[in-house]
Protein backbone atom coordinates (compact mmCIF):
# COMPACT_ATOMS: atom_id res chain seq x y z
CA UNK A 1 0.00 0.00 0.00
CA UNK A 2 1.94 3.21 -1.05
CA UNK A 3 1.14 6.59 0.74
CA UNK A 4 -0.23 9.64 -0.75
CA UNK A 5 2.56 11.83 -1.82
CA UNK A 6 1.89 15.25 -1.90
CA UNK A 7 4.04 17.41 -4.25
CA UNK A 8 4.95 21.22 -3.56
CA UNK A 9 5.30 22.25 -7.08
CA UNK A 10 7.20 26.09 -7.55
CA UNK A 11 6.85 27.50 -11.26
CA UNK A 12 7.29 24.02 -13.13
CA UNK A 13 9.10 22.41 -10.94
CA UNK A 14 8.63 19.81 -8.27
CA UNK A 15 10.43 21.64 -5.46
CA UNK A 16 9.48 18.94 -2.06
CA UNK A 17 7.25 15.87 -1.96
CA UNK A 18 5.42 14.31 1.33
CA UNK A 19 4.51 11.11 1.74
CA UNK A 20 1.57 11.09 4.00
CA UNK A 21 -0.19 7.66 5.37
CA UNK A 22 -3.79 7.26 5.63
CA UNK A 23 -6.36 4.97 6.93
CA UNK A 24 -10.16 5.17 7.05
CA UNK A 25 -12.70 2.53 9.44
CA UNK A 26 -16.04 1.82 9.46
CA UNK A 27 -17.57 -0.69 11.85
CA UNK A 28 -14.36 -1.86 13.06
CA UNK A 29 -12.95 -2.72 10.27
CA UNK A 30 -10.54 -0.73 7.87
CA UNK A 31 -12.26 0.44 4.45
CA UNK A 32 -9.50 2.25 2.57
CA UNK A 33 -5.75 2.70 3.60
CA UNK A 34 -2.51 4.27 1.69
CA UNK A 35 0.62 3.90 2.98
CA UNK A 36 0.82 1.95 6.43
CA UNK A 37 -1.76 1.43 9.15
CA UNK A 38 -0.17 0.36 11.32
CA UNK A 39 2.37 3.57 11.73
CA UNK A 40 2.73 4.44 15.44
CA UNK A 41 2.80 8.23 15.83
CA UNK A 42 1.77 10.47 18.58
CA UNK A 43 -1.67 11.59 18.99
CA UNK A 44 -0.73 15.30 19.79
CA UNK A 45 -3.21 17.43 19.98
CA UNK A 46 -6.07 15.81 18.33
CA UNK A 47 -6.51 13.73 21.38
CA UNK A 48 -8.17 17.20 22.60
CA UNK A 49 -11.75 15.98 21.98
CA UNK A 50 -11.23 12.96 24.13
CA UNK A 51 -9.41 14.61 27.28
CA UNK A 52 -12.52 17.14 26.96
CA UNK A 53 -15.50 14.79 27.86
CA UNK A 54 -14.44 14.41 31.56
CA UNK A 55 -15.44 18.57 31.97
CA UNK A 56 -18.11 18.19 29.83
CA UNK A 57 -19.70 15.24 32.04
CA UNK A 58 -18.54 17.43 35.15
CA UNK A 59 -19.91 20.82 34.14
CA UNK A 60 -22.87 20.28 31.69
CA UNK A 61 -23.20 24.12 32.04
CA UNK A 62 -20.44 24.69 29.64
CA UNK A 63 -21.44 26.57 26.54
CA UNK A 64 -20.72 25.07 22.74
CA UNK A 65 -18.24 27.67 22.72
CA UNK A 66 -16.22 26.93 25.86
CA UNK A 67 -16.30 23.30 25.09
CA UNK A 68 -15.12 24.15 21.35
CA UNK A 69 -12.03 25.65 23.12
CA UNK A 70 -11.12 23.11 25.47
CA UNK A 71 -10.83 20.51 22.43
CA UNK A 72 -9.24 23.36 20.49
CA UNK A 73 -5.82 24.38 19.11
CA UNK A 74 -6.28 27.73 19.23
CA UNK A 75 -4.61 30.84 17.17
CA UNK A 76 -5.07 33.40 19.83
CA UNK A 77 -7.99 35.41 18.22
CA UNK A 78 -10.03 37.59 20.59
CA UNK A 79 -12.92 35.57 20.54
CA UNK A 80 -10.96 32.27 21.50
CA UNK A 81 -9.13 34.06 24.20
CA UNK A 82 -12.88 35.11 25.50
CA UNK A 83 -13.53 31.51 25.74
CA UNK A 84 -10.42 30.43 27.71
CA UNK A 85 -10.68 33.33 30.27
CA UNK A 86 -14.69 32.14 30.75
CA UNK A 87 -13.13 28.75 31.79
CA UNK A 88 -10.32 29.85 34.00
CA UNK A 89 -13.16 32.32 35.41
CA UNK A 90 -15.27 28.75 36.36
CA UNK A 91 -12.33 27.07 37.76
CA UNK A 92 -11.19 29.98 40.02
CA UNK A 93 -8.46 30.09 38.58
CA UNK A 94 -6.15 32.08 36.76
CA UNK A 95 -3.25 32.42 33.95
CA UNK A 96 -0.92 32.27 36.29
CA UNK A 97 -2.22 28.71 36.85
CA UNK A 98 -1.83 27.64 33.51
CA UNK A 99 1.51 25.08 32.96
CA UNK A 100 1.24 25.56 29.82
CA UNK A 101 4.50 27.40 29.19
CA UNK A 102 4.23 31.06 27.57
CA UNK A 103 4.00 31.59 23.63
CA UNK A 104 3.67 34.66 23.74
CA UNK A 105 2.01 34.45 27.20
CA UNK A 106 0.44 31.52 28.81
CA UNK A 107 -3.35 32.44 27.83
CA UNK A 108 -2.24 32.79 24.22
CA UNK A 109 -0.90 29.58 24.05
CA UNK A 110 -2.67 27.52 21.70
CA UNK A 111 -3.30 25.02 24.27
CA UNK A 112 -4.53 27.07 26.86
CA UNK A 113 -8.40 26.02 26.27
CA UNK A 114 -7.36 22.52 27.14
CA UNK A 115 -5.49 23.58 30.05
CA UNK A 116 -8.20 25.73 31.22
CA UNK A 117 -10.50 22.64 31.25
CA UNK A 118 -7.92 20.81 33.08
CA UNK A 119 -7.96 23.29 35.69
CA UNK A 120 -12.05 22.88 35.54
CA UNK A 121 -11.81 19.21 36.06
CA UNK A 122 -9.58 19.48 39.16
CA UNK A 123 -11.78 22.25 40.80
CA UNK A 124 -15.04 20.08 39.96
CA UNK A 125 -13.16 16.82 41.50
CA UNK A 126 -11.24 18.66 44.45
CA UNK A 127 -7.95 17.82 43.36
CA UNK A 128 -4.94 20.20 43.39
CA UNK A 129 -4.08 22.23 40.75
CA UNK A 130 -0.40 22.56 40.83
CA UNK A 131 1.49 19.44 38.69
CA UNK A 132 -2.17 18.76 37.05
CA UNK A 133 -0.14 18.73 33.34
CA UNK A 134 2.07 15.91 34.73
CA UNK A 135 1.47 11.79 34.39
CA UNK A 136 1.05 10.75 38.42
CA UNK A 137 -1.64 13.61 38.78
CA UNK A 138 -4.91 12.52 39.21
CA UNK A 139 -6.15 14.55 36.24
CA UNK A 140 -4.02 13.40 33.35
CA UNK A 141 -4.67 9.60 35.03
CA UNK A 142 -8.86 10.32 34.18
CA UNK A 143 -7.62 11.82 30.85
CA UNK A 144 -5.60 8.46 30.18
CA UNK A 145 -8.62 6.65 30.91
CA UNK A 146 -10.61 8.51 28.33
CA UNK A 147 -8.52 7.54 25.88
CA UNK A 148 -8.22 3.89 27.12
CA UNK A 149 -12.01 3.70 26.62
CA UNK A 150 -12.10 4.95 23.39
CA UNK A 151 -8.94 3.33 21.87
CA UNK A 152 -8.45 0.67 24.29
CA UNK A 153 -5.86 -0.28 27.13
CA UNK A 154 -3.61 -1.97 24.73
CA UNK A 155 -3.75 0.16 21.69
CA UNK A 156 -0.92 2.52 23.95
CA UNK A 157 2.22 2.06 22.63
CA UNK A 158 4.40 4.67 24.60
CA UNK A 159 3.59 7.49 26.02
CA UNK A 160 5.87 11.24 26.04
CA UNK A 161 5.22 14.98 27.25
CA UNK A 162 3.33 16.96 24.51
CA UNK A 163 4.58 20.29 23.51
CA UNK A 164 2.63 21.98 26.00
CA UNK A 165 3.46 19.81 29.06
CA UNK A 166 1.29 17.28 29.44
CA UNK A 167 1.10 13.63 28.90
CA UNK A 168 0.80 12.66 25.14
CA UNK A 169 0.63 9.19 23.96
CA UNK A 170 1.86 6.73 20.76
CA UNK A 171 -0.97 4.85 18.97
CA UNK A 172 -1.00 3.31 15.92
CA UNK A 173 -2.92 5.52 12.84
CA UNK A 174 -5.08 2.39 12.61
CA UNK A 175 -5.97 2.72 16.50
CA UNK A 176 -6.19 6.14 16.23
CA UNK A 177 -9.03 5.79 13.55
CA UNK A 178 -11.04 3.44 16.33
CA UNK A 179 -10.90 5.59 18.34
CA UNK A 180 -12.74 8.54 16.63
CA UNK A 181 -14.90 6.17 15.29
CA UNK A 182 -15.70 4.92 18.97
CA UNK A 183 -15.74 8.94 20.03
CA UNK A 184 -19.64 9.48 19.32
CA UNK A 185 -20.44 6.56 21.32
CA UNK A 186 -18.66 7.58 24.67
CA UNK A 187 -20.42 9.71 27.61
CA UNK A 188 -20.29 13.29 27.16
CA UNK A 189 -18.98 12.88 23.74
CA UNK A 190 -22.24 14.16 21.70
CA UNK A 191 -22.08 17.96 23.60
CA UNK A 192 -18.04 18.00 22.37
CA UNK A 193 -18.61 16.81 18.91
CA UNK A 194 -21.16 18.67 18.20
CA UNK A 195 -19.89 22.14 20.09
CA UNK A 196 -16.72 21.52 17.62
CA UNK A 197 -19.04 21.51 14.46
CA UNK A 198 -20.88 24.61 15.61
CA UNK A 199 -17.82 26.51 15.84
CA UNK A 200 -14.62 25.44 13.66
CA UNK A 201 -13.13 28.83 13.39
CA UNK A 202 -12.88 28.15 17.56
CA UNK A 203 -11.18 24.87 16.72
CA UNK A 204 -7.97 26.59 15.24
CA UNK A 205 -8.64 28.66 12.13
CA UNK A 206 -10.02 29.16 8.55
CA UNK A 207 -6.93 27.64 7.22
CA UNK A 208 -6.67 24.32 9.23
CA UNK A 209 -7.22 21.29 7.97
CA UNK A 210 -9.61 20.12 10.51
CA UNK A 211 -11.57 23.48 10.63
CA UNK A 212 -12.00 23.22 6.82
CA UNK A 213 -13.12 19.47 6.69
CA UNK A 214 -15.91 20.62 9.58
CA UNK A 215 -16.98 23.51 6.85
CA UNK A 216 -17.01 21.38 3.69
CA UNK A 217 -18.83 17.96 5.61
CA UNK A 218 -21.89 19.10 7.49
CA UNK A 219 -22.08 16.27 10.22
CA UNK A 220 -17.85 15.20 10.44
CA UNK A 221 -15.72 16.39 13.55
CA UNK A 222 -11.90 16.86 12.97
CA UNK A 223 -8.96 17.83 14.97
CA UNK A 224 -5.05 18.22 14.24
CA UNK A 225 -2.17 17.40 15.46
CA UNK A 226 1.63 18.59 15.67
CA UNK A 227 3.77 17.05 13.28
CA UNK A 228 1.06 16.13 10.19
CA UNK A 229 -1.58 14.25 12.24
CA UNK A 230 -5.69 14.47 11.12
CA UNK A 231 -7.77 12.46 12.77
CA UNK A 232 -12.01 12.53 11.83
CA UNK A 233 -14.90 11.03 11.73
CA UNK A 234 -18.78 12.10 10.22
CA UNK A 235 -21.83 11.48 11.98
CA UNK A 236 -22.47 7.66 10.38
CA UNK A 237 -19.15 6.61 12.28
CA UNK A 238 -16.79 6.82 9.45
CA UNK A 239 -13.56 7.81 10.79
CA UNK A 240 -9.76 8.76 9.07
CA UNK A 241 -6.19 9.10 10.68
CA UNK A 242 -3.54 10.33 8.62
CA UNK A 243 -0.21 10.99 9.21
CA UNK A 244 2.34 13.04 7.30
CA UNK A 245 5.80 11.36 7.69
CA UNK A 246 7.76 14.34 7.70
CA UNK A 247 5.67 16.31 10.04
CA UNK A 248 5.12 19.04 7.31
CA UNK A 249 1.41 19.91 8.57
CA UNK A 250 1.03 22.00 4.87
CA UNK A 251 0.36 18.67 3.36
CA UNK A 252 -2.03 17.39 5.49
CA UNK A 253 -4.99 19.53 3.53
CA UNK A 254 -4.32 17.93 0.19
CA UNK A 255 -3.96 14.25 1.39
CA UNK A 256 -7.00 14.63 3.54
CA UNK A 257 -8.65 16.02 0.12
CA UNK A 258 -7.62 13.16 -1.84
CA UNK A 259 -8.29 10.31 0.55
CA UNK A 260 -11.45 11.81 0.91
CA UNK A 261 -12.79 11.51 -2.60
CA UNK A 262 -11.34 8.40 -2.99
CA UNK A 263 -14.04 7.56 -0.32
CA UNK A 264 -16.50 9.09 -2.21
CA UNK A 265 -16.58 12.99 -0.69
CA UNK A 266 -16.20 15.79 -2.26
CA UNK A 267 -13.44 18.09 0.67
CA UNK A 268 -14.06 21.38 -0.70
CA UNK A 269 -11.30 23.92 -0.46
CA UNK A 270 -9.23 21.01 1.33
CA UNK A 271 -8.12 20.09 -2.44
CA UNK A 272 -5.10 21.54 -3.61
CA UNK A 273 -3.87 25.02 -1.97
CA UNK A 274 -1.58 27.64 -3.64
CA UNK A 275 1.28 28.47 -2.86
CA UNK A 276 2.22 32.21 -2.02
CA UNK A 277 5.01 34.78 -1.24
CA UNK A 278 5.26 37.05 1.14
CA UNK A 279 3.85 39.58 -1.28
CA UNK A 280 1.13 37.41 -2.48
CA UNK A 281 1.48 36.14 -5.75
CA UNK A 282 0.92 32.59 -6.77
CA UNK A 283 4.25 31.08 -7.09
CA UNK A 284 2.99 27.51 -7.45
CA UNK A 285 1.33 25.18 -5.82
CA UNK A 286 0.55 21.44 -3.86
CA UNK A 287 -1.10 18.67 -5.62
CA UNK A 288 -1.05 15.22 -4.88
CA UNK A 289 0.59 12.66 -6.79
CA UNK A 290 -0.91 9.24 -8.25
CA UNK A 291 -0.90 6.44 -5.75
CA UNK A 292 -2.83 3.43 -5.79
CA UNK A 293 -5.06 3.08 -2.40
CA UNK A 294 -6.13 -0.09 -1.51
CA UNK A 295 -10.06 -0.71 -0.69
Amino acid sequence: MEPIVVEVVRGDAVESRHRVHAVAVADGRVVAAAGEPGLVTFLRSAAKPVQALSVARARPDLTDEELALASASHLARPEQLAAVRRLLERAQASEDDLECGPEPTRLAHNCSGKHAAMLLLCRERGWAKAGYRLAEHPCQQALRAELERAAGASAIVATAVDGCGVVTYALALEAMARAFARLPELDGAERVLAAMRAHPDLVRGPLSPDTMLMRALPGWTAKGGAEGLLCAVSGEGLALALKVEDGANRALGPAAGAFLRDLGLEPGVLGEPELRNSRGERVGSLRTARVERHR
